[in-house]
C-alpha cells in the first residue's frame, strides 16, 4: 500500500486532499495544529503537532513516504493578509515550517515534496489593470508581491527548488489561485471571498443590503477544490517541477461574484461598498503552461462550484442560527 503525508491536513484543502488520497487507496498520515472544524478526518493517522518546532517535524517525518504534500501555512483571506497586523506571524510561521519540512524530508531521503505556493507572490505592478492582469509564471520577476504573505511564498518556492538543485530532490511547486468549496473557513475573518459572499447572502433576506470592501470592480478567478486536487496530484506525479499556476481562468469582478451567489440563493441584494483591504486590482490564472506541461487545465465552471459551496454554507448559517 502506498503511503502519503499531508501537512496542513486540518485545513480546507488538506482535509479534501486526505479524502482523495484515501479514495485512491493510500495509507495517509495527516498533521496539523488542529483537527478540521467542519468534517471528521479520514486520515489513518492524524497527529496534532506544531510544525514550527523542528523536533516535531522530524518526529512526523519519521520514515519515507511515497507522496508528501506541504500545505501547512499561516494564511487567511484579505481581512487577515492585507491589514499588516499579522505580517510578522505570517512570515515567521510559514517560513519556519517550510525550512523544517525541506530539511527533514531531505534527511529522510524523501525525494519529492509538493509545495503549495500562491498567486499572491506575483508582482503587484502586473495586476493594476483589473481587465488585463499578467499572472504568467515567467512574470514573477522583478519580484514585488503585494503582501508579506506573497513574499514568504516566493521565498519558500525558491527554498524547495534550491533543494532540488543542491540535494538532488524533485520537489514540485504550484501557485494556487483562490481555492474554494465546502468544508472551508466561512466566517471569523480568515475566509476567502467566495465563502464570505455566500455567508453574507445566506444571512440576509431578499432585498437587503450586504457590505463589500472596495468598489467591487476588482477582478479575480476562483477554483473549486476538486479541480485544485486534480492539478496538485498530477503535478506531484509528473516530471515537471514548476512553478505552475493551479487556478481557473474564468475571471469575474467581485460585484459579479456577489450577483452569482444571489442568483443561486434566489435573492435580490444590494451592495454597500465600504473601505477595506482589497489587494491587487486584478488577478487571473494564466493556464498556458499547465496545459503545455501536464496536458490538463481546470474545466469546471465557477457557477457549478458556487452552487455546491452556497448549499453547504447556507446549512452552516442555519445551524448556527438555530
Amino acid at each position: 500500500m502506498k503511503t502519503a503525508l499531508v501537512l496542513g491536513a486540518g485545513g480546507f484543502i488538506g482535509g479534501h486532499l486526505v479524502k482523495r488520497l484515501k479514495h485512491e487507496g493510500f495509507w495517509v498520515r495527516g498533521v496539523d495544529l488542529k483537527f478540521n472544524e467542519h468534517a471528521e478526518t479520514e486520515a489513518d493517522d492524524f497527529l496534532i503537532a506544531d510544525l514550527r518546532e523542528q523536533d516535531n517535524v522530524r518526529a512526523v517525518i519519521d520514515r519515507r513516504f511515497d507522496e508528501v504534500y506541504q500545505l501547512a501555512a499561516d494564511m487567511g483571506g484579505a481581512g487577515y493578509i492585507f491589514t499588516g497586523e499579522h505580517d510578522a506571524d505570517i512570515m515567521h510561521n510559514s517560513a519556519t515550517i517550510n525550512l523544517n519540512v525541506a530539511d527533514a524530508a531531505h534527511k529522510r531521503n524523501i525525494k519529492r515534496v509538493f509545495y503549495s505556493s500562491s498567486a499572491c507572490m506575483y508582482p503587484a505592478y502586473n495586476q493594476e489593470d483589473p481587465d488585463n492582469p499578467n499572472c504568467a509564471e515567467n512574470s514573477a520577476y522583478p519580484a514585488a508581491p503585494d503582501s508579506e504573505y506573497g513574499w514568504e511564498k516566493l521565498f519558500s518556492e525558491r527554498l524547495f527548488l534550491a533543494y532540488n538543485r543542491n540535494h538532488g530532490m524533485q520537489n514540485r511547486v504550484a501557485r494556487y489561485h483562490n481555492i474554494f468549496g465546502p468544508e472551508g473557513t466561512w466566517t471569523g475573518g480568515k475566509e476567502k471571498a467566495p465563502a464570505a459572499m455566500c455567508r453574507k447572502v445566506a444571512m440576509v433576506r431578499s432585498g437587503d443590503t450586504i457590505d463589500m470592501w472596495g468598489d467591487g470592480l476588482q477582478t479575480r478567478s476562483f477554483l473549486y477544490v476538486d479541480e485544485c486536487l486534480e492539478g496538485t496530484t498530477r503535478l506531484l506525479r509528473s516530471d515537471w517541477e514548476g512553478p505552475v499556476n493551479i487556478g481557473s481562468d474564468e475571471m469575474v469582478t467581485l460585484n459579479q461574484l456577489a450577483g452569482m451567489v444571489a442568483d443561486i440563493a434566489g435573492k435580490t441584494i444590494h451592495i454597500n461598498h465600504i473601505p477595506g483591504p482589497t489587494g491587487v486590482r486584478g488577478r487571473n490564472s494564466d493556464n498556458r503552461l499547465i496545459k503545455e506541461k501536464l496536458g490538463w487545465s481546470p474545466s469546471q465552471t465557477l457557477l457549478k462550484g458556487l452552487e455546491k459551496t452556497y448549499e453547504w454554507i447556507e446549512g452552516q448559517v442555519m445551524r448556527n442560527a438555530a
